[in-house]
């Protein structure tokens, strides 16, 4: 099968890539670090890849900024800016700490790295955890400042407990637990990869708790829950129940930027993925794909609130040719060329084809939205079809259509749907039946 490389989604030039790690702006570039092994296209060795943009669309990949070393892998973590070095590791200015996982032998604590040149290299902190609670399974931190009690926070994730720890710091190098939140939501799998952020609704801070689960999303294997509530410095209080922040089977592991300069704004991205089939997807020589990164924001949804999700504004600037899809009428398109499309809310279905025939299905009814999919022979839990449910006021859908990622967003981005997909031969034409379409092909951001 020829499986393409997405064009406008980041994918390593070589070999293993999963959760984006340390997402942080600094210097004028955003730059993304994420789980990589540089030596094999398949979970080991784990380090610190790198790759910057100055727009959010173009990424350049660069050395691996923290190497596995013997006996210790470098696990997910976050990154911040230490404006006030407090840690005083800077040197002539406020130096980049990350704050990342080492994964011994049935031992995980949490240790720190420092970059004084902005992000560009890096280098190991003290030999010695800044945090460290004996813990076989103790890991992925995301640190951020929290002004009102003047020092650090930082949520890290128990495991098996089913629990996400939330612990203060007044120099990122001593640490104390001040609450834990769960076991709640879902527990079927084991908890991974927290993130505690703020958002602000008609002036009013609301903050939102997310944290992964290995087992039991929404479409069978992994999947990322949320809750919405209050945050005072040291703990988190829910105000609603738990939902899941995408209705699709691959979407993990996601993390928000730090130290973005738009007050307010609030970015994530997350592994476009599945634990249950990550290690077998045909797709050599790069293994492993980021989602576009998506704008954040809560909407009112009844008593409660519901996160929702968009693509960053940035990527209307990679429009090339504008496109119209009308009612039954097939659309040919360059083989891979990535698509972003407008399709109305009265029920539609948009066959993904290729050369040897129809390669995926995507439409929406009463139902809601429903994709099938197929698989090569022998990739266990891919294929299938899947549906999200839409609230009643659906909206426009968009869908990002790249080489073999597709992203689904409805009702304002209160649903968003990712997808895999595996086509035998690269999509090569669309057909929209039941409906008028439109939209544009992208630019390639990433080479082939």
């Amino acid at each position: 099968m020829a499986v393409l490389r997405p064009r406008v989604h980041f994918t390593a030039r070589r070999f293993w890539l999963n959760d984006p790690n340390g997402l942080v702006f600094v210097g004028g570039r955003y730059h993304v670090f994420f789980q990589h092994n540089p030596r094999a296209g398949n979970h080991g060795y784990m380090s610190w890849g790198h790759a910057s943009s100055v727009d959010l669309l173009r990424w350049v990949e660069h050395e691996v900024a923290l190497p596995w070393r013997e006996g210790l892998d470098v696990f997910s973590g976050s990154a911040v800016v230490d404006w006030r070095n407090t840690s005083g590791l800077g040197e002539g200015g406020p130096p980049v700490v990350a704050m990342f996982t080492g994964n011994g032998f049935y031992h995980q604590a949490q240790y720190l790295a420092v970059s004084r040149d902005g992000g560009e290299s890096w280098a190991f902190g003290p030999p010695e955890p800044v945090l460290d609670e004996g813990k076989q399974d103790f890991r992925d931190p995301k640190v951020f400042w929290h002004e009102p009690s003047g020092g650090w926070v930082s949520v890290v994730v128990h495991p098996d407990e089913r629990q996400v720890g939330v612990y203060t710091s007044p120099d990122l190098r001593v640490w104390s637990r001040v609450s834990v939140f769960g076991p709640a939501g879902g527990v079927a799998g084991i908890w991974e990869v927290p993130d505690l952020f703020p958002l602000v609704v008609a002036g009013q801070k609301r903050w939102v708790l997310k944290v992964d689960v290995f087992e039991g999303g929404p479409q069978g294997g992994t999947g990322a829950q949320y809750w919405v509530g209050d945050f005072d410095g040291r703990a988190f209080t829910p105000s609603q129940g738990a939902r899941w922040a995408d209705a699709g089977k691959d979407f993990y592991a996601a993390i928000t930027f730090s130290d973005l300069p738009q007050p307010g704004r609030r970015v994530w991205l997350g592994w476009l993925n599945n634990w249950v089939y990550a290690n077998h997807l045909p797709t050599q020589p790069w293994q492993g794909v980021l989602t576009v990164p998506r704008e954040l924001t809560l909407v009112p949804d009844g008593a409660g609130w519901v996160l929702a999700q968009v693509p960053v504004r940035e990527l209307d600037a990679l429009r090339h040719v504008a496109l119209r899809l009308p009612d039954g009428e097939v659309l040919k398109v360059g083989p891979g060329v990535p698509l972003d499309l407008r399709l109305p809310a009265a029920p539609w279905t948009l066959e993904l084809r290729s050369s040897g025939g129809e390669e995926a299905r995507l439409w929406l009814d009463g139902a809601g939205l429903h994709l099938t999919r197929g698989a090569p022979e022998g990739l266990d839990g891919f294929a299938g079809t899947f549906t999200a449910a839409l609230p009643d006021a659906a909206g426009e859908v968009r869908v990002l259509l790249d080489a073999c990622t597709l992203e689904v967003f409805a009702a304002g981005g209160r649903v968003a749907f990712t997808q895999l997909l595996l086509p035998l031969e690269p999509i090569s034409a669309l057909r929209l039946s039941g409906a008028d379409g439109r939209g544009w092909t992208l630019r390639a951001t990433q080479d082939p």
